[in-house]
């Protein structure tokens, strides 16, 4: 985030460390948000071999990058890194769950899905659904296969 500060002529010539001159009388100053994010989310990755993992998120992290950032040990999932050119991170959903995901799947995931292990009704795929409250306490099940047609 930025502050916009006016300053005279004067001023603006002896601008303080942090400080970008826009032009002779204006320049922004950076400040940060002493916010914290919580993970207060949780997701749990239910795999073929029938491990469970129960993780922490934040809201707003898609579920590719959930896995990714707790260290899960899923064979070949993400390949792609999330650049939606595969469909290694697929996921399978329970119906209700399915149907409060917010974002529609778009024709590009349609058709990574396609190529899926196992596809289902209530597929996606993981880089491309991000967690929201409504999702909290989410459990998704891992394919036991992958499909890498990279």
């Amino acid at each position: 985030m930025f502050r916009v500060l006016r300053h005279s002529s004067r001023a603006a010539k002896s601008l303080v460390q942090g400080q970008k001159v826009l032009s002779n009388k204006t320049c922004l100053r950076a400040f940060s948000v002493s916010r914290q994010m919580k993970s207060d989310l949780t997701v749990t990755y239910d795999l073929a071999s029938g491990e469970k993992y129960t993780v922490k998120c934040k809201e707003g992290e898609n579920l590719l990058d959930v896995a990714i950032n707790n260290d899960l040990d899923i064979d070949g999932f993400g390949a792609c890194e999330g650049t939606l050119a595969c469909s290694t991170c697929h996921l399978i959903f329970k119906q209700e769950d399915f149907d409060s995901i917010d974002e529609v799947a778009t024709d590009e995931e349609l058709d990574m899905l396609d190529l899926a292990f196992g596809l289902t009704d209530t597929s996606r795929l993981g880089c491309q659904v991000c967690m929201t409250k409504a999702l909290d306490g989410l459990t998704v099940k891992v394919p036991e296969g992958i499909n890498d047609q990279r």
